[in-house]
């Protein structure tokens, strides 16, 4: 249970899933396995992010870094997220709590199956307005950069855009998704950004973990939010 305080917690959370195959190894499995142990917990993060009232979550699943992964692995993960996306497509929890699934990246560059799977998800939701869950997936920040770029020089080219209207504003929502995230967690030991909302998470409060993924539970995002609840945010005043 959370601490009372008058503060706000944060209405949007960004998750880098760092360490699953870290997990594995220590667990002297395949490598990869961990992520069926990192799955299993987004389930849980879903949930718990509920229960404490974040209206938007978003889920660093698969850089575009990570495409390069051996093919066996990568099989897995794209097998892995067919089953978990297929889930989430028939759980009638989804609509019923008013959740909308956005998954961002360059998801054209995924197995076609799976491209129409997300295509199917995010058309089904999109009306959705209580909670809001991206998934980024054959993600990156630069490339995010550089999409929206090619889009606006695109309207840019048509006429469609006026060069002197171009301002910050303007830019953000070219991006796959304008939402700054009030805070970003990393887990896994690691404490850099690796890529991610390089563009939204200008004023982000980081939090790093040494648990990994998989080790993630409800009260650690108890205790971060608290924290977070805790600083002063003064976004460059």
């Amino acid at each position: 249970m959370m601490k009372g305080t008058d503060n706000p917690v944060p209405r949007h959370i960004g998750v880098v899933l760092d360490g699953n195959r870290r997990f594995a190894k220590k667990l002297m499995l395949k490598p990869w396995k961990g992520h069926e142990w990192g799955a299993k917990k987004v389930e849980n993060l879903l949930n718990w992010a509920k229960d404490l009232g974040i209206k938007e979550l978003t889920i660093y699943s698969f850089s575009i870094q990570n495409m390069n992964r051996p093919k066996e692995e990568f099989n897995f993960l794209m097998n892995l997220f067919k089953k978990e996306f297929t889930r989430l497509l028939h759980d009638k929890r989804i609509m019923k709590d008013g959740i909308r699934i956005n998954i961002i990246g360059r998801i054209q560059l995924l197995p076609k199956d799976l491209y129409e799977l997300f295509q199917e998800l995010m058309e089904k939701t999109k009306d959705n307005k209580e909670y809001i869950i991206n998934f980024a997936i054959a993600y990156g920040g630069r490339e995010e950069v550089i999409d929206a770029i090619m889009k606006l020089g695109a309207d840019l080219k048509s006429g469609k855009l006026d060069v002197n209207k171009i301002n910050e504003e303007v830019f953000q929502n070219y991006l796959y998704t304008p939402d700054e995230p009030d805070l970003i967690i990393r887990t896994g030991g690691d404490r850099r950004t690796s890529n991610f909302l390089i563009w939204q998470s200008n004023y982000s409060e980081w939090f790093f973990l040494e648990k990994t993924w998989p080790e993630f539970e409800k009260e650690d995002l108890i205790r971060i939010v608290e924290d977070f609840q805790n600083r002063e945010r003064r976004f460059g005043k």
